[in-house]
């Protein structure tokens, strides 16, 4: 019996240690990582900082490839609140300027103007021959960019005016159709009415003519009646007066 009891506490024992153990191997070690982190965070941010300032410096002023063309670039927004419209137009004054290109899209268009003095281009959008917007710039590929997006913007916004122009001259020239259509209509309309009136007098003529003939042919038909009887009286009247004479 003792030797039972001594064994079974040994094992008990054996049993806490082994539970000991494992629950000291669940345990999560003090956390240092947060100080870690944080003592750390000056130090990337540190590094961090001029990284993006050699990005930046790397990228280029007037991207081509990664940004759209109608993007301006803070330069050009720069430019364009200085007011590029009233810059270009007191140039357009004089006779420095080259005109490279220019679209026309109805009343829209898009224009690249050079200034050679100072080798720098305007890409202008305009209405009515009135300047939207202006884009001064010095890079030629992003001026060809620029002129590109502005056609293009050019031919959008024509693209109602261009529907209604098409459609106003269509309905006008239905309207004109429908105008001489009409004018025709009216002609045969009335080419009808004469000749349903036309055909009525000659109706009424023939009807007249008709009666007449028959009235005539009545009259004819008694006078000859009347003929006869005469010549009988004639003849009545001539034997009474030969009467008694020698007869060749």
């Amino acid at each position: 019996m003792d030797y039972k009891w001594r064994v079974r506490r040994t094992a008990w024992a054996a049993l806490v240690l082994i539970g000991g153990i494992g629950t000291g191997c669940a345990q999560t070690p003090p956390d240092n990582s947060a100080a870690n982190a944080a003592a750390a965070a000056p130090v990337a941010q540190t590094t961090a900082a001029p990284a993006v300032q050699d990005e930046q410096a790397a990228t280029p002023a007037l991207p081509l490839a990664a940004s759209q063309p109608s993007v301006l670039t803070p330069d050009e927004a720069k430019q364009n609140a200085a007011g590029n419209v009233a810059e270009l137009q007191q140039m357009l004054r004089g006779s420095e300027l080259a005109e490279l290109r220019t679209t026309y899209n109805g009343s829209y268009g898009a224009s690249l103007l050079f200034y050679g003095k100072e080798m720098t281009y305007y890409v202008t959008l305009f209405q009515n021959k009135t300047f939207w917007r202006v884009i001064k710039t010095s890079d030629e590929t992003r001026a060809e960019a620029i002129y590109r997006d502005f056609a293009m913007k050019s031919g959008q916004l024509a693209e109602v005016e261009i529907r209604r122009t098409r459609l106003e001259a269509q309905k006008a020239f239905t309207d004109r159709m429908i105008a001489l259509t009409q004018d025709h209509a009216n002609r045969l309309q009335a080419d009808l009415a004469i000749a349903r009136e036309q055909q009525a007098l000659v109706a009424d003529q023939q009807k007249q003519g008709h009666d007449q003939a028959n009235a005539l042919q009545a009259q004819k038909t008694a006078a000859q009646a009347q003929l006869r009887t005469v010549q009988r009286q004639v003849r009545e009247l001539q034997q009474q007066v030969e009467g008694g004479l020698p007869i060749r």
